[in-house]
């Protein structure tokens, strides 16, 4: 049984860090380092999403433009085509999802608002979990114990 992705956002937290679409890139670069963090969601009201902006997309555009790239306002450099996910997504889901569109954030709507994001980080993590929580009931299961 998959983990939802409530249950992931109920660990981490709900909060998502937004920017703008007109902010640039070099504002954006900041506040990717000073929350280590690899992308932002973009949107002008932070209730709903009009694109997610990434480390990807940073570098991307500085290799097209270079150093004149810094400048470069978020909706030119952002991706617009944005894969969603609400609540009830699974962790299952989730993975190949982001393995298929190749994309490593994934913002979570609910009832058309933004409620979260999840990383492949978190993804991840909750797979780690799950799996090892089989593991221990297979274990236990087999040596009818408990550890």
């Amino acid at each position: 049984m998959s983990v939802p992705v409530s249950v992931i956002l109920d660990r981490k937290g709900h909060d998502v860090l937004t920017t703008t679409p007109d902010e640039t890139l070099l504002a954006v670069s900041h506040t990717l380092q000073e929350h280590n963090v690899g992308a932002l969601v973009v949107s002008s009201g932070a209730r709903e999403v009009e694109g997610v902006v990434s480390e990807r997309d940073v570098v991307r555009t500085v290799a097209r433009l270079g150093s004149d790239a810094l400048a470069c306002l978020v909706s030119d450099a952002m991706t617009s085509d944005v894969t969603t996910c609400d609540l009830a997504t699974t962790v299952d889901e989730l993975m190949a999802v982001m393995t298929q569109r190749r994309i490593r954030h994934v913002p979570v709507i609910e009832d058309g608002r933004l409620v979260g994001i999840v990383s492949i980080g978190d993804v991840v993590k909750a797979r780690h979990v799950e799996l090892e929580l089989q593991a221990q009931a297979l274990q236990e299961y087999v040596t009818g114990s408990r550890a």
